[in-house]
């Protein structure tokens, strides 16, 4: 018996961290659009702020193919700056469509969290 509640508890710390992670992927965007509103941001200094500021874990190759999709999607734009040592920092900012769309997802996230406390 015993045994029985020791894998059920495995399974549902499992699902928790499955579910955890799998809200964070969801949440990422929102993360990376309203920190890049605050200040502009290069790839690295995005992740070693995310870390900060909200506990994401993030690594290079899931930041970078992100804030390429977001390019092409029209939410940031960005820009090369010449470093005085080391090679040259590409810099993204908010677009007027990226700001538009950061405010939406606020909302609905706002929305979903009021739904959510009058459970």
């Amino acid at each position: 018996m015993y045994y029985f509640f020791y894998l059920l508890r495995i399974v549902k710390s499992d699902f928790i961290k499955n579910w955890d992670t799998q809200l964070r992927k969801g949440l990422l965007p929102l993360f990376v659009l309203h920190i890049i509103q605050r200040k502009e941001q290069y790839g690295y200094e995005l992740i070693v702020e995310l870390k900060a500021t909200a506990s994401f874990e993030v690594t290079e190759s899931t930041i970078y193919p992100m804030l390429t999709r977001m390019t092409k999607d029209g939410l940031l734009q960005s820009r090369w700056v010449e470093q005085g040592s080391g090679i040259p920092r590409k810099y993204y900012s908010l677009t007027p469509e990226g700001k538009k769309k950061l405010k939406e997802m606020k909302q609905v996230i706002q929305r979903l969290f009021t739904n959510l406390s009058e459970l």
